[in-house]
């Protein structure tokens, strides 16, 4: 069995994949769960009834395993990825911090696999989840109909922003239904996020946010940079979760049963689409969930060859855990 290390073991996402190689049986000895800066003796959840030490990052000897997923922040894989790479193992980078690095191709499993054999340094990345949550469902679309433009507006939970931002949120909570003052609880989001939605997730880069010019700059990475593609980015009341509206422009004539029936037969996608009350799926139907859920598949009437769709996702364990982990087996193969 080859070992893996699990590089931010203490992360919301590191902590999704670790539960996810526990449900494979994965055995314990042959995961290392890492973590920046942890005190001796820590310790994290394997499955539900065991636990493992934690490594620290500028202890551990990457030479014990075969290959590692780097789920810490950018700054900290760029500082550390080198020494990983230094022991010869396969590494998959979830953080951004390869993006720019034309020998590391960016993956989704179902989408592009085949572009793994290009990974000249053994080392992989992956777009973040608003990407892998909107591509799978266009799995099978893409590899039957040329998409010339895409819109997607997100609706994400705070769990973008890590452990802390959730923590602000039920603070937010709690203190307005005992009518106490907010201000010291505005410091992830500098607004009050609890009942209310923030059109921003990322710092300012001109007219767009971060995260939107990320989301353009991986789907081009993924699907080819002929692409147009306009993001919306918000962050709503909700703790784990994301849901994005996606609007599709391609070349040539599309119908949207097809479109329905192609996503029916696209790998981890669940189709639940009724023209009725609750007809759909929402953040509360899918948490803990390994699949994207699309619902609202509709013709496009603005544009020619246009349709749109809804869809959402655990974020964490979807978008972020379960494509990392495919990935990782692929380039360990």
């Amino acid at each position: 069995m080859k070992k893996i290390a699990v590089v931010g073991a203490l992360e919301n996402a590191g902590r999704e994949i670790l539960d996810l190689l526990a449900e494979k049986e994965y055995p314990m000895a042959d995961v290392f769960a890492v973590e920046n800066k942890t005190p001796m003796g820590t310790m994290v959840s394997y499955g539900e009834d065991d636990d493992i030490d934690v490594f620290n990052l500028d202890d551990f000897d990457f030479s014990k395993a075969d290959g590692a997923i780097f789920v810490t922040p950018e700054e900290i894989t760029k500082k550390y990825l080198p020494k990983a790479k230094a022991k010869g193992i396969k590494i998959v980078d979830c953080s951004g911090a390869s993006f720019g690095d034309t020998d590391v191709p960016m993956i989704v499993a179902g989408i592009n696999e085949a572009e793994i054999s290009k990974a000249k340094k053994d080392v992989v990345s992956v777009p973040s989840f608003f990407v892998t949550q909107m591509l799978l469902p266009l799995q099978n679309v893409v590899k039957k109909l040329k998409i010339k433009r895409i819109v997607i507006s997100t609706y994400t939970s705070t769990s973008v922003y890590g452990k802390e931002a959730m923590d602000e949120l039920f603070n937010q909570t709690r203190k307005i239904f005992m009518n106490e003052p907010l201000v010291d609880d505005e410091q992830i989001f500098h607004k009050q996020i609890a009942f209310n939605v923030l059109p921003q997730i990322g710092e300012f880069m001109g007219e767009e946010t971060h995260q939107e010019w990320q989301i353009n700059a991986e789907v081009k990475k993924v699907l080819g940079s002929d692409l147009k593609v306009h993001a919306n980015c918000a962050v709503i009341p909700s703790f784990i979760g994301s849901a994005e509206y996606v609007n599709v422009e391609c070349e040539d004539d599309v119908d949207a049963d097809e479109i329905r029936e192609m996503m029916k037969n696209a790998e981890n996608v669940v189709v639940f689409d009724k023209n009725v009350d609750g007809g759909y799926v929402s953040l509360t139907d899918i948490q803990g969930e390994d699949s994207v859920y699309v619902s609202r598949i509709r013709q496009d009437v603005s544009v020619e060859n246009g349709f749109s769709f809804w869809c959402v996702s655990d974020n964490i364990r979807n978008g972020i855990a379960i494509n990392a982990l495919k990935v990782v087996e692929q380039l360990l193969k």
